[in-house]
């Protein structure tokens, strides 16, 4: 199998490329836009609670945590990061990429903390971040317990065309379970499909302007 290669993105910063599955990790056009626009400003930054309980669909590059992380260090706010990954990228990948020094270049050990920390084990990365990360297929979400009730939600899985069995009702069903009143769910995905699934699911849901590059994004809520 074709090894996954490191890519630059029109801003600057990394994305990976899966050969096997025609695929990126994130936007061609600007990985850190389309993570910072999808998944802090239209997420996080939404939710208005001191202390956040978060999950994350799709650790990957581990970008959506460092960008949320950063976000604790310039407000006010307390997050408790439950992410769920099922294939970890090496430590070799993880080195090469360049999120640190292009968002804050002071944090670069604690980038790879997020990485190099254990599974299935609650860490405080900071004084106002912890991590619980999640080695797990979503695919089979019955199984999933995290034993917390969450008011953030970053889905970030790869495009339905390329792993549609990701975005199934009953995923989106037991997130929504999982969710506290009013909870946010924000994704990349715009498709009228996705849309459709999340309203079934429970979630009101809104078309937003997409990153560059992208024309809409989705954001659901709780109520």
């Amino acid at each position: 199998m074709e090894e996954i290669k490191i890519e630059i993105t029109e801003d600057g910063s990394h994305t990976l490329y899966v050969p096997a599955i025609d695929e990126h990790y994130h936007s061609i056009h600007g990985a850190i836009q389309e993570s910072s626009h999808v998944y802090i400003e239209a997420g996080l930054r939404a939710c208005d609670k001191d202390e956040i309980h978060l999950l994350e669909i799709g650790f990957g590059t581990g970008l959506n945590a460092f960008l949320s992380l950063f976000e604790t260090e310039s407000r006010n706010i307390k997050i408790i990061y439950h992410t769920v990954e099922r294939y970890p990228l090496s430590e070799e990948k993880v080195s090469a990429l360049n999120y640190p020094l292009l968002i804050a270049p002071q944090l670069s050990d604690t980038f790879e903390l997020l990485h190099s920390s254990p599974w299935e084990t609650p860490i405080d990365i900071s004084s106002r971040f912890s991590l619980v990360k999640h080695r797990f297929d979503f695919s089979k979400p019955a199984q999933f317990d995290p034993q917390t009730i969450f008011d953030v939600v970053f889905y970030d899985a790869f495009a339905p065309d390329k792993q549609p069995e990701m975005w199934k009702l009953k995923i989106f069903e037991k997130i929504f379970a999982l969710c506290s009143s009013g909870a946010i769910i924000t994704t990349y995905c715009a498709k009228g499909a996705v849309r459709r699934t999340l309203q079934t699911a429970g979630f009101v849901v809104e078309r937003l302007p997409g990153p560059p590059g992208k024309r809409e994004v989705l954001r659901g809520r709780k109520k």
